[in-house]
């Protein structure tokens, strides 16, 4: 039996939701599509420095890889901001009520003015080489059973394009995805140990389901952050079922003690396999891959729309269930009742 206390385990939690309001910086849908793409583009991406000057370690790496990147597009759903020929329309307000939304029922301040940033990726998963992001809100915090865990940040965000095919000198992917809004919420390292990160991550998505929000598999990404005592934090993405949560968190202890008898302390960013254990993606990025986007203007969130937002929050379903049991309502009839507001 593993002593987390003892070894000095920490973790945080990443959480990556789509919205379901259209794409975030154009008036493109924000639906996939199966059927046989109209046309397609090839790219090769740059390294370029960060806000401070530096090139990002984890921007290196991609670029030594030294790939080639086809696009494939729809003549009737995909627009030159997607394939990075036209400067990014305004922000979606619809996507931006509903990260001010999910921010405010984590108790979250939320920024009166904010910047929209560029973030380095250049993997080939975005056609400019970057992802657009802007920090929404900040220091909130939601109760488990093991003590409160605070919200370090909510942010809003542009989703990648998604992969079709890959091979090592080349990746093919679809622009369907690419601009689909989402919420990215990060947490402190509040988490003690791995039953919390699951109860955690449950939280947040009834949080999540209560705003308007995609359904399904591949709509929301789960990432966590694990370390023990002497070994430095470790990322692992991928996550898509919280109920291997538990599992792959103790093969990361495992992992990082086997490190520390070796005497290695490497921190990276892993992924997430379906057997509990996890491979190598690349380093561990820093704050070098951040500087401003030069197209668009500071964004104002304006107090007579937060108090708006504040005065229409959605319930969550907790609350419901905990108003009809008061009510006198059966538990049967209290899960049709919630089955059906679900809908």
């Amino acid at each position: 039996m593993v002593d987390y206390c003892k070894i000095g385990f920490k973790s945080g939690l990443e959480i990556h939701q789509q919205l379901d309001t259209g794409k975030l910086f154009c008036s493109c849908p924000g639906y996939l599509r199966s059927d046989e793409p109209h046309f397609s583009i090839k790219r090769k991406l740059h390294k370029v420095a960060g806000e401070m000057g530096e090139v990002d370690i984890a921007v290196k790496h991609e670029s030594l890889l030294d790939r080639e990147f086809e696009y494939q597009g729809y003549n009737d759903t995909t627009c030159l901001v997607e394939i990075d020929e036209e400067p990014p329309h305004l922000i979606n307000e619809s996507a931006l009520d509903e990260t001010i939304k999910v921010a405010l029922l984590m108790n979250c301040e939320i920024y009166p003015i904010s910047q929209v940033m560029r973030k380095t990726v250049i993997d080939g998963s975005n056609t400019s080489g970057f992802q657009r992001t802007v920090l929404i809100a900040h220091d909130g915090k939601i109760e488990t059973s093991y003590g409160d865990v605070r919200i370090a940040t909510v942010c809003l965000e542009e989703d990648s394009a998604r992969v079709i095919s890959r091979e090592n000198d080349k990746v093919v992917y679809r622009l369907d995805r690419l601009g689909i809004p989402l919420v990215e919420i990060a947490t402190y390292p509040d988490l003690t140990r791995p039953e919390q990160v699951k109860e955690c991550a449950l939280k947040l998505g009834e949080i999540l389901r209560a705003c308007k929000v995609k359904r399904g598999i591949g709509t929301i990404r789960q990432d966590v952050n694990v370390s023990i005592k002497g070994h430095d934090r470790v990322e692992i993405k991928g996550f898509q079922d919280t109920k291997m949560m538990i599992k792959t968190i103790d093969c990361e202890i495992d992992r990082q003690l086997e490190n520390l008898k070796g005497k290695k302390n490497i921190g990276d960013v892993r992924n997430a396999l379906p057997d509990g254990k996890s491979e190598f993606l690349r380093p561990m990025p820093g704050a070098d891959r951040m500087y401003p986007e030069t197209d668009l203007s500071l964004l104002r969130m304006g107090k007579q729309r937060i108090d708006y937002l504040k005065k229409n929050l959605p319930k969550l379903k907790t609350d419901m269930r905990d108003e009809l049991r008061k009510k006198g309502v059966s538990e049967d009839l209290i899960e049709l009742v919630l089955e059906d507001s679900e809908c």
